[in-house]
């Protein structure tokens, strides 16, 4: 493994990489385990953490290396990543997520405490992977208890699209640990609102990652009102994320510490709906406005391969212009017109899965043969690209 000396420096996730144990950056992220904290750490502490023994000894080893050589390992560079803040305190719209095991006590009065604390370990890297996978940030373990952020240290525009799915693949898997033949169970609170985020109390060591606000507290609170392996959401959250799952409306219920009922629903599934701008907005669109040109060009296009000249175009843009409005409005034009229409979509949570749109369509077995035979036998074409003047 290679090792910096002097005033150079590594990332602590850098360093796990070098190592092979790159799956517990997360872990050590969470609590907060820096340059200054990694030569202090026992075979204890990393055993609290969930590593297991082997890699226990494989890191202590590093670490001696690394004092024995002088070096030191950095924190990452926040500063030169411009989807990160600085440190320090900021205001920020968060979604914050809050996960409980259901039934740590009965469990710690018929398991050995060794078995309890394999299953908590189990349980927190479980969730830490799963929130990981999704972008969320695991700001703080509270007992069996998991706080996580979505929105922060970076901002998503989907963050609270990411919490849901995140909630739902944690009460999908956690059930399956084993917990000496108990049956292991989570619940999970979601809520969405402004906070305060970040280093609270200047020079307080472990504040850098704490909330202030009524979002955390109110997802702490949906999480005790949860039935077991279940998901409650708030309504600010229900509103960002549409009809992109499928809900159960449980009404307005007192929750303890807020001063009126709070609209309450549960997340079932993932929804059907294939498009993601109609999941998300179809209810509030609005009539589009200063896009006659646009329009005119695309259907002077569609008529030209009706005519038979085949016709390909591109919309391409920044988010957030109206690419799919501007596409949605076509279609709208185009419903008394004899068509075929065939539509894909990419997802931001599938960027690492190939030709994923073709393979979530839902196509009988013959035209996927077709779709997939068109796909390495086609050649490349010239297109004809439509200008305007």
């Amino acid at each position: 493994m290679s090792v910096a000396g002097g005033n150079d420096a590594m990332n602590i996730g850098t360093w796990l990489k070098e190592l092979g144990l790159s799956e517990y950056e997360a872990v050590f992220r969470a609590n907060a385990i820096d340059h200054q904290v990694l030569p202090e750490l026992a075979e204890t502490d990393l055993e609290k953490l969930g590593v297991l023994l082997g890699h226990r000894k494989r890191m202590l080893r590093a670490i001696a290396a690394l004092e024995v050589l002088g070096s030191r390992i950095a924190a990452p560079p926040v500063r030169d990543d411009p989807g990160l803040q600085p440190a320090g305190a900021q205001r920020r719209q968060l979604t914050v997520m809050f996960c409980d095991l259901i039934g740590s006590t009965p469990l710690a009065t018929r398991l050995d405490p060794e078995d309890l604390r394999d299953v908590i370990a189990s349980y927190h890297k479980t969730v830490a992977a799963i929130v990981a996978s999704f972008g969320g940030f695991v700001a703080r373990y509270i007992g069996d208890g998991v706080l996580v952020y979505f929105g922060y240290p970076r901002a998503h525009e989907e963050a609270a699209e990411r919490a849901l799915r995140t909630a739902l693949a944690v009460i999908n898997a956690v059930p399956r640990l084993q917990a000496g033949g108990e049956r292991v169970q989570v619940r999970v609170g979601i809520a969405t609102g402004l906070v305060v985020v970040g280093d609270l109390v200047d020079g307080v060591s472990g504040s850098e990652h704490d909330v202030v606000g009524e979002t955390p507290n109110l997802a702490a609170r949906l999480q005790t009102l949860a039935e077991p392996n279940t998901v409650l959401i708030d309504a600010a959250t229900r509103q960002l994320v549409g009809e992109l799952f499928e809900y159960r409306d449980l009404g307005r219920a007192e929750v303890r510490g807020f001063a009126g009922p709070v609209q309450i629903w549960q997340v079932v599934r993932p929804g059907t709906i294939d498009s993601r701008f109609e999941a998300l907005r179809a209810a509030s669109t609005t009539p589009l406005v200063g896009r006659d040109d646009e329009i005119e060009l695309l259907l002077r296009n569609w008529r030209r391969a009706k005519a038979g000249d085949g016709r390909v175009v591109l919309i391409s843009g920044e988010a957030g212009i109206g690419k799919s409005r501007l596409t949605a409005a076509l279609q709208n034009r185009l419903d008394h017109d004899s068509h075929t229409r065939f539509r894909l979509f990419c997802s931001p949570h599938h960027r690492d899965s190939t030709l994923y749109p073709f393979i979530t369509q839902h196509l009988p077995s013959t035209a996927n043969s077709c779709a997939a035979v068109c796909l390495r036998r086609i050649p490349p074409m010239r297109c004809r690209w439509p200008t305007r003047s």
